[in-house]
């Protein structure tokens, strides 16, 4: 692909143009898809980065070009990386952001499950962008600001250790011809969790983690989703003892599908902070619940939050929208005071 800064301006006339910007380090991006995209869409629309500097670039040109509608594809970590610049670059030049949307392109994919993003087996990718065109709808998303990253979802502890042990999967697979097919999706993942994430959380002491909430009142929300216990006030602490997993979402799921936040829809003025305290074999043993976001126990807590900070004793890995950040003693997360549009497949059209 060309730079886009070489690609000739589209037609400001064009209302309906969108831009489609695909993460060329994905794998599922491959030469051919990127032939077929380029096809669909109208000449210069089709954007492939390669770097965190043409991302940049890109999303300079997006925002000055004035797209209405962005569509990213790459999984849940490219959409986060498009939204933050776009969002950063449309500030400085004053201008409104663009309707966003999710091509399904990556790993996990948890957004896929919230605005009905097709799986890419059977052509799913051209499918959605058939129905953008014809029938697709528009929703609110609320977003979290982790690290100066806008993201539906992030955390630290079990999910980024899996996170980091997955990938190795995946390498593993890519390398071994008869694998290949399966180093991207659900089975590497579990691979992952029963070979490497499990044993390592049965030799990995809990960490300490101390959580302020700096932002609105909150109370634990019981078995039923519904406050309960003593008042926590701006400035006081939620949390303070072992965990292994502190995580936090805007939206109800996790990779593939997973239904790791059951409250985080209830409000539109707050996101769902999870504290998770049971034991790799615990939570092993009910899995399938726990995907269903159906299982409860005294060692999850939930709340539901605006502003937190977190620390720990020693650094722990931080992931945000599903990509590793690195190592953190201490960070914050808020909920994002503008929500942004997006695509919805499962929404109604808008009317004329």
């Amino acid at each position: 692909m060309a730079d886009p800064v070489s690609i000739p301006p589209p037609r400001r006339s064009a209302a309906d143009r969108v831009a489609i910007v695909v993460n060329g380090n994905a794998k599922q991006v491959t030469d051919e898809l990127v032939e077929i995209l380029d096809q669909l869409v109208q000449s210069g629309d089709l954007y492939v980065s390669r770097s965190l500097e043409e991302g940049q670039e890109i999303a300079e040109t997006i925002v000055e070009r004035g797209y209405p509608t962005v569509l990213t594809g790459g999984g849940d970590g490219t959409f986060v990386q498009v939204v933050t610049w776009v969002n950063q670059a449309a500030k400085r030049r004053g201008l409104p952001l663009p309707r966003f949307g999710f091509l399904r392109l990556g790993t996990g994919n948890a957004l896929a499950w919230v605005v009905g993003a097709q799986n890419l087996r059977g052509r799913g990718v051209f499918a959605d962008l058939a129905r953008l065109r014809k029938e697709g709808g528009s929703r609110q998303l609320r977003l979290l600001e982790v690290e100066g990253l806008l993201t539906p979802f992030a955390g630290t502890g079990t999910d980024a250790i899996v996170l980091s042990h997955f990938e190795g999967v995946k390498a593993a697979f890519s390398r071994t011809p008869i694998l290949r097919r399966f180093a991207t999706g659900g089975a590497a993942y579990a691979t992952a969790i029963l070979t490497r994430s499990i044993p390592d959380q049965v030799a990995r002491p809990r960490r300490h983690v101390r959580i302020v909430n700096e932002g609105a009142d909150t109370r634990r929300l019981g078995p039923d989703g519904q406050p309960t216990g003593r008042l926590v006030r701006q400035g006081e602490v939620i949390y303070d003892g072992p965990s292994r997993m502190v995580i936090f979402s805007t939206i109800p799921y996790w990779g593939f599908g997973a239904r790791v936040f059951p409250y985080a829809s209830d409000r539109e003025d707050r996101f769902q902070l999870r504290v998770v305290d049971l034991g790799p074999l615990m939570l092993a043993g009910h899995v399938r619940r726990i995907w269903k976001g159906t299982y409860t126990h005294p060692g999850i807590l939930d709340f539901l939050v605006d502003h937190i900070s977190v620390h720990y004793d020693q650094p722990m890995p931080l992931q945000v929208g599903g990509d590793l950040v690195g190592e953190r003693m201490d960070y914050e997360a808020r909920l994002y005071p503008e929500p942004i549009r997006v695509v919805d497949y499962y929404g109604p059209p808008p009317v004329d």
